[in-house]
């Protein structure tokens, strides 16, 4: 029997890694690590703190052990030896009984009537009196004696303690000074030995002082994560710009914050994305509108077109009947009806010629593709205006780069085209002398090619600008306002751009780009 495959595909690890990488990108991922860092940082400081503590204290009741241990010893061995406690102490070599150890500050050596047989302090020493006996310091007459720590063996022998032996013992007794009783039984009763310590040595700290650790982790952490919240906001203000224009109409910009990884960056991206789409949406209503305009201004002008046309075809047949049949016998008026006549066909013309461009505009594009060389195109166009360009004293010239690739057009509407800009551009130099240059040039990595045609003329008002391409718009007084409506017209039917830059007095360049023909 075949084992049946295990069809479940095991995740690649690249896509874990993206996963991480993603969740770690988050600011909620990272706002949880700061936090998780805070409480691991402090309980490690308090840990640290606490273990330090443990250690002093461990050390500090080591010490006290040994220094009691010590101190009753030496008290013991006093009891029992002609030397005192001072020049035991002396001989001893336990570095707790050293004075500067500051250890043990006292050891009173107490006999069973609770005189002070012994010290280390020469305040208490037995004073021998003239007559050869001994006058004697009681326990009751010690007035420096600290708290005792009592374990109820001096009370059980009705030993009368001073006062402050008596109160119950305190906190701050832990480390301040005390001191030990230790029973010793003699052959002549029950004597005490009683050690005192100074002061622990601790090194007591401020109850704030504990906390300046904490202290300092809390503020590196708050530190970190205002850093990490401007951070993350620090672009909403320019996604309030963004919003700003996008009601203002402008669609030509983009939000740098996209390039960030986490929500504000996805934010961005969406923001940018919403703008591109509306940017998108404003050209189809454009398109859309002159669609409609062009359809509405298409259906008018082919209806006036015929109403119009066959007047005028009539009005010139009828003047060249009258030029060659009925002009006047006399040679002056023959004259003057000869100019009259011309003038009429040429106005004549002129109103067909504007029919045809209204028509040209209005019309859907019937184009005849192939590939087309631009520098023929060009200089194609430059030659019908050499003789005109000549007379105003203008410089015609043609810039390429070696590498210009072909572009998918139709031949006799780019030349149109680009013939109709030539003569805005000689028009704009008014005959005061100049240069007109046609520059092309590949972008996009030979995608696409540009064209660029650049006068020397009196430029283009800024108010105007914008308008330069709407139809029936000319700041001419015999213009039509057809001319650049139908250039926009012509390369948006070959899926190209035309912009244009001006500064008045200075000049003005269109710049054409369009498909190569390798994009097609």
């Amino acid at each position: 029997m075949l084992a049946q495959s295990d069809t479940r595909h095991p995740i690649p690890e690249t896509l874990w890694v993206t996963k991480v990488f993603d969740l770690f990108s988050s600011f909620r991922a990272r706002l949880l690590l700061v936090l998780a860092a805070l409480l691991v940082l402090t309980l490690g400081v308090q840990y640290y703190l606490n273990l330090l503590a443990a250690r002093n204290n461990a050390r500090v009741i080591a010490e006290q052990e040994q220094a009691l241990a010590a101190g009753v010893a030496l008290g013991v061995k006093s009891v029992s030896s002609i030397p005192r406690l001072v020049e035991l102490r002396e001989s001893a070599h336990e570095p707790l009984l050293a004075p500067q150890a500051g250890r043990i500050t006292d050891i009173l050596v107490i006999d069973d009537k609770q005189r002070v047989n012994d010290s280390l302090d020469p305040r208490y020493f037995p004073v021998k009196n003239d007559d050869g006996t001994y006058r004697y310091f009681y326990l009751r007459d010690v007035t420096t004696l600290p708290p005792l720590v009592n374990a109820n063996l001096l009370l059980d022998d009705n030993v009368q303690l001073p006062p402050q032996a008596l109160s119950p013992p305190t906190e701050s007794q832990a480390v301040g000074p005390r001191a030990f009783p230790f029973p010793i039984d003699t052959d002549s009763g029950r004597w005490y030995v009683i050690v005192v310590l100074g002061h622990a040595q601790t090194r007591l700290r401020s109850p704030l002082r504990p906390l300046l650790p904490t202290f300092a982790v809390l503020v590196v952490a708050i530190l970190f994560a205002t850093i990490l919240v401007w951070r993350f906001t620090r672009p909403i203000e320019g996604l309030s710009e963004a919003a700003r224009r996008v009601a203002r109409g402008d669609f030509d910009f983009r939000v740098p914050a996209a390039t960030r990884s986490d929500e504000m960056g996805e934010l961005a991206r969406v923001f940018n994305e919403m703008i591109a789409n509306l940017g998108r949406t404003r050209e189809l209503e454009i398109k859309l509108h002159q669609a409609e305009q062009s359809a509405v201004v298409g259906r008018l002008a082919s209806a006036i077109a015929h109403e119009i046309r066959n007047p005028l075809n009539y009005i010139n047949l009828t003047l060249d009947h009258l030029r060659t049949s009925l002009a006047p016998e006399d040679r002056k008026k023959r004259e003057t009806f000869e100019r009259l006549a011309v003038q009429l066909k040429a106005e004549v013309a002129r109103i067909n010629r504007h029919i045809s461009e209204f028509l040209n505009y209005t019309r859907p594009a019937r184009l005849e593709l192939a590939p087309l060389n631009l520098r023929a195109a060009a200089e194609d166009a430059l030659r019908m205006v050499e003789v005109q360009a000549e007379e105003n004293n203008i410089k015609l010239e043609v810039e390429a780069d070696e590498d210009v690739p072909e572009v998918m057009g139709d031949e006799e509407a780019l030349r149109s085209a680009f013939t109709n800009l030539i003569i805005n551009g000689m028009q704009a130099i008014d005959g005061g002398g100049g240069s007109l240059t046609v520059t092309l040039s590949s972008k996009d990595e030979g995608r696409r090619a540009q064209i660029e045609i650049t006068d020397t003329g009196r430029g283009i008002a800024p108010e105007n600008i914008s308008q330069v391409f709407e139809p029936y718009f000319s700041t001419k007084e015999t213009g039509t306002g057809l001319g650049l409506a139908i250039v926009k017209k012509v390369i948006d039917d070959h899926d190209g751009t035309i912009t244009v830059k001006s500064k008045q007095g200075s000049g003005t360049t269109f710049t054409i780009t369009l498909p190569t023909a390798s994009d097609k």
